[in-house]
C-alpha cells in the first residue's frame, strides 16, 4: 500500500571505489546504507499486509470490482499532486529530516485507519493523506542514496533495495491473505503503522544529517518548472521516464487480484499469491540483470519493457490460477528493467535538482499506476470480467511499449553508458 522508498556532499567522507583486493567494495559495507536498507526492509511486509487488508476489506463490504480497484488506486493517485508540489522539499530541507517527518506523519494516519468501525469514506481520505507524505519521503531517500553510495556502487545499492523490496512484497503478499484472515484487517493496519515508527527511529539514529543544497530555487513554482524543463529538454531523461511510466499498464492485475480470484473460483488466500507472483519474477529478473554490463542492461531496456506487457495480453485465453501466476511472474521478471532505468535517471540529474526531478518522474509513474488500476476496474465492470480487462491493458500497453522502445533506441544505450562512465 505504502511505499517506503552525484557527488559526495561537503564534509562527507569519500568512499573508495575499489577494495584492497581490487574489487568494488560491497554496498553493505557502508553503515548508512545498512540503516536505509533495514528501515525499508522491516516496513515492506507491513505495507503489503495493509494493502491486502484494504483490498479484502473493501471487496467484502461492497462486492464490487470497481470499488476495490478504486480504493487500490487511492494508494497511487495522490502522488500526482504531492510528487509535483512536495518532492521539492527534499532539495529545500535537510533530507534526513524530511524522511523522519514523513514517517511520523504516516504512522499517525495509518494508526487512525486501524481503528475498528472506520467507514470507507474516512479510510479513503486518510489513505490520500498518507500517500501525500509518501512522495517527499521517496524523493529524499532517492536523493540521499547517491551520497551514501557514490560512483559505480549506486546502481548496485538500488538493485539491493529493489530485490529486498520485491522479496518483501513476495513474503507479504504470499502470506498476507492468511495473516489478515488470522489477525483481522484492523490489526494488519496497526502493524503497518508500527513499521513507520520503527523506520523513523532507524533513519534518525543512523543516517547522517547533511546540509541543504543552496542551488535549489526558492519558490515552489520555480522549482517545479525547473525540474520539468530539465526532464523535457534532455532526451535521455525523457525517454527513461517514458519507459518507467509503462508500469501503469503492468499494475492492472494487482488492482483486480481479488475479483480475478473470485472469477476463477479460488479463496481469499489466493489474492496474496496473485499479488506475490509479479514481485517474485522481479527478484529473479533483477538478479539476472545484475550479472550484465551497464551497456548491456541499457540495451535491454526496450525489449524488457515490451516483455512486461505482452504476458497480460494472454489473459484473453481465460487463464486458470496457475497459468495466471506464471504470466505475472514473467511480466515481473521483465519489469526488472525499471531498476536500471531509475538508477540511470538519478545519475544523469544534477544533485541540486535531484529531489524535484525524482518527484516529478515518480509522481507520473505512480499516477499512471493509479489511473491504470482505476481504468482496469472500470473495464472489468463494463466488459466480461477481470480477465478481459487485464488483456485489454496488455494489448494497449504493447502499443505504448513499442513507441517507448523506439524512442530509447534513438537515444543510444552506448552513448548513455559512456556518459555514466565519464561521470563516475
Amino acid at each position: 500500500m505504502l511505499a517506503k522508498q552525484a557527488s559526495v556532499s561537503a564534509g562527507a567522507a569519500r568512499v573508495p571505489r575499489v577494495s584492497e583486493g581490487g574489487r568494488p567494495p560491497g554496498v553493505f559495507s557502508v553503515g548508512e546504507f545498512r540503516v536505509l536498507w533495514a528501515a525499508a526492509a522491516q516496513s515492506i511486509i507491513g505495507d503489503q499486509l495493509a494493502r491486502v487488508a484494504l483490498s479484502i476489506l473493501v471487496y467484502q463490504r461492497t462486492g464490487s470490482a470497481g470499488w476495490t480497484a478504486a480504493m487500490y488506486a487511492l494508494t497511487q493517485l495522490p502522488a500526482l499532486l504531492s510528487g509535483v508540489l512536495l518532492s521539492g522539499l527534499a532539495d529545500r530541507l535537510p533530507r534526513r529530516a524530511v524522511m523522519v517527518g514523513c514517517d511520523l506523519a504516516r504512522a499517525g494516519l495509518v494508526g487512525v485507519m486501524a481503528l475498528p468501525g472506520a467507514p470507507l469514506p474516512l479510510l479513503a481520505v486518510l489513505l490520500v493523506l498518507v500517500q501525500l507524505a509518501d512522495a517527499p519521503f521517496a524523493a529524499a531517500q532517492g536523493a540521499t542514496l547517491p551520497h551514501v553510495l557514490p560512483g559505480e556502487r549506486f546502481e548496485r545499492g538500488q538493485r539491493a533495495l529493489l530485490i529486498t523490496h520485491q522479496a518483501g512484497l513476495l513474503a507479504g503478499f504470499a502470506v498476507g491473505g492468511l495473516l489478515v484472515a488470522w489477525v483481522g484487517t484492523h490489526a494488519a493496519l496497526a502493524i503497518d503503522a508500527g513499521t513507520f515508527l520503527l523506520s523513523a527511529a532507524l533513519i534518525r539514529a543512523g543516517v547522517q544529517a547533511r546540509p541543504v543544497s543552496g542551488a535549489a530555487p526558492g519558490k515552489v513554482a520555480l522549482q517545479v518548472r525547473g525540474g520539468a524543463r530539465l526532464i523535457w529538454a534532455d532526451r535521455r531523461l525523457r525517454s527513461l521516464v517514458g519507459l518507467a511510466w509503462l508500469a501503469g499498464f503492468a499494475v492492472v492485475p494487482e488492482g483486480l487480484a481479488a475479483p480475478f480470484a473470485a472469477e476463477v473460483g479460488v479463496g481469499v488466500a489466493a489474492v496474496g499469491w496473485l499479488l506475490a507472483a509479479d514481485p517474485a519474477g522481479m527478484v529473479v529478473g533483477a538478479w539476472l540483470l545484475g550479472k550484465l554490463s551497464t551497456e548491456r542492461r541499457l540495451q535491454l531496456l526496450g525489449p524488457l519493457a515490451i516483455g512486461t506487457v505482452v504476458p497480460l495480453g494472454c489473459y484473453l485465453l481465460a487463464p486458470s490460477l496457475g497459468f495466471a501466476l506464471a504470466l505475472l511472474a514473467i511480466s515481473g521478471a521483465c519489469s526488472a528493467y525499471q531498476v536500471t532505468a531509475g538508477a540511470t535517471f538519478v545519475q544523469l540529474v544534477p544533485d541540486h535538482q535531484r529531489g524535484q526531478a525524482l518527484g516529478l518522474a515518480r509522481s507520473g509513474l505512480v499516477a499512471a499506476q493509479g489511473i491504470g488500476v482505476a481504468a482496469g476496474g472500470l473495464l472489468a465492470e463494463l466488459l466480461d470480467g477481470p480477465s478481459t480487462a487485464i488483456a485489454a491493458a496488455g494489448l494497449v500497453g504493447l502499443v505504448f511499449a513499442v513507441n517507448a522502445t523506439a524512442a530509447w533506441a534513438r537515444v543510444g544505450a552506448r552513448r548513455v553508458a559512456a556518459a555514466l562512465t565519464a561521470d563516475n
